[in-house]
């Protein structure tokens, strides 16, 4: 079996500012291939940039909406405001998840760091939960202890800022996410996304009370908190298959093909993925002629891997096994397995 782990990124250019100079003391690092600048660590400057950005958008959003609240105490706005402060936070966990995963591997974890953004979703997914719970039991307070809303025109402007700030931060989460590979970070878009909708039933619940309709506002609030739990379900599923190192089998039969087509190889045997952080690795057995000195079959091996990289998006290393097409070839094996 054959580890190729040639450097195979095409991007090395380095970047000097004040940020550079202080991960680089902060975090540790190394000078041999494994360890330069290349699309993973990019990923994770990428990630972290939009984390930043949209951190700083959900926090404008959620201190606009929280002083239209103390003004007109609409609990609607008050659900909406506490899932966007979740939301906003979450940025905390997953941008720690992001610095720990540029760490160089080691002896004890030998596959890095990465794994470390599955746990910062989930504890996104409990910031999730916990804004659903607080937007509830704020909408069945005010069921039982009913209270007037004024100002319902500020109400709905502040419920369509919302809409706008969730929704912008949410496409560039989820197109920043799906681009570096990171399940958290799409995750999170989710969730700003759910946050876009609720200030949207916040707008209804000011148009409710306006008619009269004064249980509207209790109403909308205690919907948007079942809001939140579906999104959850959608958040906690797209994690727990990340955990559980569930990969698109199109991503194995895209392999397959690519595998299949090369030179020297006569058949391809078990293709396996996994996802560590937001980069994936792969182990591939490829058959080819029993007559191939080693030396030719480790060129095989070296062209699956080669020719992987440029098929699979995300890859960041895989392991290739080099079988010869006779019968038999694992009989010692066979009793472990």
């Amino acid at each position: 079996m054959t580890d190729h782990s040639h450097d195979h990124h095409h991007d090395h250019g380095k970047t000097t500012g004040l940020w550079h100079r202080v991960t680089h003391v902060l975090i540790p690092h190394g000078h041999d291939s494994a360890d330069k600048t290349d699309s993973a660590l990019e990923g994770s400057r990428e990630g972290l940039r939009a984390l930043w950005i949209s951190l700083g958008l959900l926090g404008i959003t959620a201190l606009a909406q929280a002083a239209v609240f103390v003004v007109t105490g609409s609990i609607a706005l008050l659900s909406d405001t506490l899932h966007n402060v979740a939301d906003a936070l979450t940025a905390v966990p997953l941008g720690i998840a992001f610095l720990l995963g540029r760490k160089a591997a080691n002896r004890r974890f030998n596959y890095g760091y990465g794994r470390a953004e599955d746990l910062a979703g989930i504890v996104i997914v409990c910031f999730i939960a916990a804004s659903a719970f607080a937007a509830g039991y704020a909408a069945i307070n005010r069921l039982r202890h009913p209270d007037d809303v004024s100002l319902l025109w500020a109400v709905a402007a502040a419920g369509v800022i919302g809409f706008i700030g969730n929704e912008a931060v949410a496409r560039y989460r989820m197109r920043v996410g799906r681009r570096i590979g990171s399940a958290a970070l799409v995750a999170d878009g989710l969730h700003a996304r759910a946050d876009g909708y609720t200030s949207l039933a916040v707008v209804v619940g000011a148009i409710g009370l306006a008619v009269g309709w004064d249980w509207v506002d209790p109403v909308i609030g205690l919907a948007i908190a079942l809001a939140i739990l579906f999104i959850l379900k959608d958040a906690a599923v797209e994690i727990y298959r990340r955990m559980m190192d569930a990969v698109d089998p199109a991503l194995i039969s895209q392999a397959e093909t690519a595998l299949a087509e090369l030179n020297g190889v006569r058949a391809v045997g078990s293709v396996r993925m996994r996802w560590v952080g937001h980069r994936l690795y792969a182990e591939v057995e490829v058959i080819v002629s029993p007559e191939l000195q080693v030396t030719e079959a480790h060129d095989i091996a070296v062209e699956a891997e080669h020719e992987l990289l440029h098929s699979i998006g995300h890859l960041e290393r895989a392991t290739v096994h080099t079988d010869p097409d006779v019968e038999g070839a694992h009989r010692r094996l066979e009793h472990h397995r």
